[in-house]
């Protein structure tokens, strides 16, 4: 197995130059705030359109893009960047999703040109789906977050990161089965930087498989479910929590929505559950958060990254 390294991350950035867009960065509302990373405004809202251009960039120039094109189970925002990624390439793309993947995300992938599969209710059964697809067509099996392709792709963003928020001292990631996490802790582990980890309570596959010192299956169960919903973090991303540097935080759903709410309150932000998970764990100036909640010592510089937008805002309530 491939053990992901600091390279990979500056091969994948020189890829996908011009490719993605640059990450921008908003600064702190109020004394001791957190910068938030806006990877929302990202090619197909989210920052897996980085770890699907790398992806198909490194294929294509190994020679290795079969004619059947590429495959990919994801709940949405990992198959919406394969396919606009394939579009790119001028190859198909047939993207297995569960029947509760949100209809905005499925409507968005058939405007990109995807063969659109619905299967089953978690993200395991479309898995299982795509991979007898891949077998039968011969058409490259591409992966959510479990592939050092993907996750390398992913970990662009903290370099990023880093030449806009001058004395960066930690970001904190939403995980899910832990692609983004895994990149960006590989980049900011080289860069000497703290990272934070945040699942939801009931959406915990990293800090299960901690626990237990390897992958382990979980159940899902969380208003964040449709991004953060893997039963199974990577092993990857398991190595990358096992290294100094690395905080574990998990934030129950009333958090999560809370945290939603306020990035459209206060910044007119509309994002998904997943990118609100981030920020539901970081402690605001004075303000009364759970215990589990990522507190910044006095003069610490925080990053948060806002990692998707692909929702519907109606629940969004206006102040």
């Amino acid at each position: 197995m491939h053990t992901l390294v600091y390279d990979d991350i500056t091969t994948a950035a020189d890829r996908v130059a011009g490719h993605v867009r640059p990450v921008a960065l908003a600064g702190p509302t109020e004394p001791g705030g957190v910068h938030l990373a806006l990877e929302l405004m990202q090619h197909t809202g989210s920052f897996k359109a980085r770890g699907a251009q790398n992806f198909l960039l490194a294929h294509r120039e190994a020679g290795t893009l079969p004619d059947a094109g590429v495959t990919i189970a994801s709940g949405g925002n990992a198959g919406l960047a394969c396919a606009w990624a394939a579009a790119r390439q001028g190859v198909p793309a047939t993207v297995f999703l569960p029947a509760t993947a949100p209809r905005v995300k499925v409507a968005r992938l058939r405007e990109y040109g995807a063969d659109v599969r619905l299967v089953g209710t978690e993200y395991a059964e479309a898995l299982a789906a795509c991979e007898e697809f891949a077998s039968d067509t011969g058409a490259l099996a591409s992966h959510a977050y479990d592939h050092p392709l993907i996750a390398a792709g992913a970990g662009t963003l903290l370099d990023e990161i880093r030449r806009q928020v001058p004395g960066l001292d930690t970001v904190v990631v939403s995980v899910g089965g832990g692609g983004l996490f895994a990149g960006v802790a590989t980049a900011a582990r080289h860069h000497g930087l703290r990272t934070v980890a945040v699942e939801p309570e009931n959406c915990r596959a990293l800090d299960a498989a901690v626990r237990a010192g390897g992958p382990v299956d979980v159940t899902v169960d969380s208003v964040a479910a449709d991004s953060l919903g893997a039963r199974r973090a990577s092993a990857t991303a398991v190595r990358a929590a096992q290294q100094e540097g690395v905080a574990s935080v998990l934030v129950p759903d009333t958090a999560i929505v809370r945290a939603r709410q306020t990035l459209w309150d206060d910044r007119r932000l509309a994002v998904e559950h997943a990118a609100a998970t981030a920020l539901a764990a970081v402690a605001r100036p004075g303000a009364d958060v759970p215990d589990a909640a990522y507190r910044p010592a006095p003069g610490e510089t925080v990053c948060v990254v806002l990692c998707g937008a692909n929702t519907d805002p109606t629940d969004l309530v206006a102040p």
